[in-house]
Parts: C-alpha cells; sequence; structure tokens
C-alpha cells in the first residue's frame, strides 16, 4: 500500500507539467497570434496610406506640378478672371452710360425744338443741323456772353483771338471747337435791338440767339439757358462760358481741358469764396444773404465768371433740371451752388485768371502761358475794345499754336 502510493504521487506530477507547458506554450501562440493581428493590420494600412500621398506628390514634382504652385497658378488665374470680368462690366456700364448720354442729349434737343416751335420763333439754322443729320463730336464749346450795346467788344474779339470766316468752320471741323457769341432778345421782340443783332450775325454767322429776355439781372438765368442749348446743338466734351472783355489763348484752354477728359464731372475755373454782401445798393448785392447764414458769411467755392468751363455730364444736368435750378443775383454764385449736391471734381486752375500785361506776359515768357487775362478792377480787360489788341500781342499764343495743337 505504501509503494502504491508512493508510485501514484511522481506520475500525477508529470502529466501535470506536461499539461502546464502545453497550455503555457498554446497561450503564448494564441497571445502573438491575437497581438499581431490588432497591430499589424492598422500599421499596413496607415504605411500604405503614407505612402501613396508620398508618391503621388513626388509624382507631381517630377512633372513640375508642385501643390503649392499648383495652388498658386489657380489663384493667379481666379485673379486674371475676376480682373477680366471687372472690365467686361466696367466697360458695359461705360457703353449705357453713353448710350443714356446719347438719348438725354436728344431728348434736350427735342425740348428745344418744341418750345421754338410753341413760342412761334424760328428754330436755328444749328439746331436744324442737328436734327437733319447725325451728332458730330466735338471737343468744346465756347460760348462768349455778350450784349446789345457790346458790338464794338465783338469786333475787338473778331480781330484777335476768335478765328473768322473759313478759320472760324476749319476750327470747328479740325479741331472740334465752337465758338458762338451768346445773346437773347430784347424786351421788344423783333425790335431795333434785334434787327441789328440779325443783320451782324447774317455778315459773320458767329452768333447763338437765346430764348431768353437780355438783362444784367438776368445773368444767371441766361446762363442756365445758355448751357441747356448747347448742349442740344452740340455733343461736346466742354462747355465754356466767356465774357466778351476777356482775352483767351484757344490752344491753351484745349490743351488744360483734355487733361480732365477723362473724368466724369468736372468744373473748371478759377474758384473763389467771396463775401456774402448784404447791403442794398452794393455791387454784387444778394438779396438772398439770409440763407448763407450770419453777417459777414461767405460763399462756398465757385469758379469767378470771367471764364469757366464744364465737362458734358454737368451741362446735360442743366439742361435736365433747368427749371427748378435756383437762380440767384450773382451768375457765378448760382453756377457753384447748382454743384453744391453732385459728385463734382472742382478744379482751380489760376492760369484761367491771369492779369493783362505784364503779368500775362511775363508768365508766357516763363513757358506758362495763360488761358485767359483780364484786369480784376474792372471783372474784364479795362477798355477791352482799346486795349485787348495790345493784350494779344503781348500775352497771345500765335494763330500757328492753335492749327499746329494736338487734342
Amino acid at each position: 500500500m505504501s509503494l502504491k502510493s508512493r508510485g501514484e504521487l511522481p506520475s500525477r506530477s508529470v502529466i501535470s507539467q506536461k499539461w502546464t507547458l502545453l497550455l503555457c506554450v498554446g497561450c503564448f501562440c494564441a497571445g502573438m497570434f491575437f497581438t499581431n493581428r490588432m497591430w499589424a493590420v492598422p500599421e499596413s494600412k496607415g504605411i500604405t496610406r503614407t505612402t501613396a500621398v508620398e508618391a503621388e506628390k513626388l509624382k507631381l514634382v517630377s512633372e513640375g506640378c508642385d501643390p503649392k504652385t499648383l495652388q498658386q497658378k489657380f489663384v493667379k488665374r481666379d485673379s486674371k478672371d475676376i480682373i477680366g470680368e471687372v472690365h467686361k462690366t466696367h466697360h458695359a456700364i461705360q457703353t449705357l452710360d453713353k448710350t443714356i448720354s446719347n438719348l438725354e442729349m436728344e431728348l434736350a434737343a427735342a425740348r428745344a425744338a418744341q418750345e421754338s416751335i410753341v413760342n412761334g420763333s424760328p428754330i436755328s439754322e444749328d439746331l436744324q443741323k442737328t436734327e437733319s443729320s447725325g451728332r458730330k463730336r466735338y471737343l468744346m464749346v465756347v460760348g462768349i456772353n455778350t450784349a446789345f450795346s457790346s458790338r464794338k467788344r465783338r469786333d475787338s474779339v473778331r480781330a484777335t483771338w476768335m478765328p473768322q470766316g473759313e478759320k472760324r468752320k476749319k476750327l470747328e471741323e479740325e479741331k472740334g471747337i465752337i465758338i458762338r457769341f451768346v445773346i437773347g432778345h430784347s424786351a421788344t421782340s423783333g425790335g431795333i435791338l434785334d434787327r441789328a443783332i440779325e443783320a451782324e450775325d447774317k455778315k459773320h454767322g458767329d452768333f447763338l440767339r437765346l430764348e431768353h429776355v437780355e438783362g444784367y439781372l438776368e445773368l444767371s438765368a441766361k446762363t442756365k439757358i445758355y448751357f441747356a442749348t448747347a448742349v442740344a446743338l452740340w455733343d461736346a466734351e466742354f462747355y465754356i462760358k466767356v465774357d466778351d472783355d476777356v482775352h483767351v489763348n484757344i490752344a491753351t484752354l484745349g490743351e488744360t481741358l483734355v487733361r480732365h477728359r477723362k473724368k466724369p464731372r468736372v468744373y473748371i475755373g478759377c474758384m473763389k469764396s467771396g463775401p456774402v454782401l448784404a447791403q442794398k445798393g452794393v455791387r454784387y448785392h444778394e438779396p438772398e444773404y439770409w440763407k448763407f447764414g450770419e453777417a459777414g458769411n461767405k460763399y462756398f467755392r465757385h469758379a469767378t465768371g470771367q471764364l469757366y468751363a464744364i465737362s458734358k455730364d454737368l451741362a446735360r444736368y442743366i439742361s435736365i433740371n433747368q427749371h427748378v435750378l435756383h437762380k440767384y443775383a450773382n451768375e457765378d454764385v448760382s453756377l457753384g451752388s447748382w454743384f453744391i449736391g453732385l459728385d463734382a471734381e472742382h478744379i482751380d486752375d489760376r492760369r484761367l485768371c491771369c492779369g493783362t500785361p505784364p503779368d500775362c506776359e511775363w508768365k508766357a515768357q516763363a513757358g506758362n502761358a495763360c488761358v485767359a487775362s483780364f484786369d480784376w478792377s474792372c471783372s474784364g480787360i479795362c477798355r477791352s475794345s482799346e486795349r485787348i489788341k495790345e493784350v494779344h500781342r503781348r500775352c497771345g499764343e500765335g494763330e500757328n499754336a492753335l492749327w499746329n495743337a494736338v487734342f
């Protein structure tokens, strides 16, 4: 019994150790199997994905298509496309604006013709030409403000800076410059004053007659009607008003204006801001002085009345709104007030208000020729019919300057 018990104990111990070893080996193998399953698969996927991306990048770089370069190219291409679209849109807007401008001017011409018919006045020769033929484009229209009593002034202008006859026609055709004396009618229509102007116009053919009754206190109304009529008759880039006692260098004026031709709304002249005169009886008295604030206040900036120029858009604005634009006592103040609320550029050019010799002569010798010359003390050239020839001789640009000018 004792031997059996001794022999059985070792046998159980051996079997237990073998099974234990096998179990350990099996567990180890199972652990390795599951461990490889859990780690090998993610690592394989990660390696494959990274390798594919890098391979694609390498391929792009080898072909000269770096992703950063491609992105920059796409950005540049998009920028060019956007700029191109902006230019196309801008061009379309400009074309539409010109079309609207032409239609408005044709409407203004039609209104002017209708008013002439209603008032029983004959349609002017210029207006008949405008209606019968297509509108020609001009650089500028120069309106010389004159009165019935200013025959000597007109003759002095004709003898100096205003071309006559065939030269004036050549100026219109080759340079696109229209020059006319601007005058309305007398209080007695068809009277001796009107007949004198008609005879003078028949001789020279250089008048623009307005549907307006002449009078010093009506200069604001005359200015408004002048721009409206000029826009209806001629399609120009600029419209100028000048007094008949001022000397003008036409070529220099044209060269000055073309510098601003790309600007949509320009108001050019010698800008000033004089005092508002409330006292009655003084020259340039302002009856509506109370509108400008307290006593001693000054006017807003506006061009002096001897000579100023406005672009087509502003002249068209006056034409369309002439019936509602307020008129102050002083013509230059009225014009400035019409542009106060507009997006218009005021250009202060002192060459439009030079003094008479020696001032304009010194400036011409220095290579800075004046556009206009006059005496401030007289609001024009003092005794202009007598002195303008001397001013022209000493300060004029010369006839060749006009014909050689390129605008």
